[in-house]
């Protein structure tokens, strides 16, 4: 149990790595304090995304394959009668994963 541990805490540092923790870009110590906030808000995206809305093999990918899988998809968001549609591609071939997420996402209790 405690190497099962200690190896979730090495995915997650590698997740960390992997999502703009490995270098910080910018010249000021303040710059780079806002930039490990947006990477710490990417984190938690990537952990708790495959615990509410995934579901199978969708939930062990590593960060790059939902990056590159779920939000880069061609989508547009269309504002009609007050309300908001996000319009998939038809041909991406993610937009079944990406219906389904957003479908329990919606099912999940209001947390206010």
């Amino acid at each position: 149990l405690r190497h099962r541990l200690r190896a979730r805490a090495e995915d997650r540092i590698r997740a960390a790595r992997a999502t703009g923790l490995r270098n910080l870009p910018l010249h000021h110590t303040t710059q780079n304090k806002v930039w490990l906030e947006i990477v710490q808000i990417a984190l938690d995206l990537l952990a708790w995304m495959p615990m509410l809305a995934l579901t199978g093999t969708a939930r062990l990918w590593e960060p790059r394959r939902p990056r590159f899988r779920l939000f880069s998809a061609a989508a547009q968001l269309v504002t009609t009668g007050r309300r908001r549609i996000l319009r998939l591609s038809r041909h991406w071939p993610w937009t079944g994963h990406i219906t389904a997420a957003l479908d329990r996402l919606a099912l999940l209790p209001n947390p206010g």
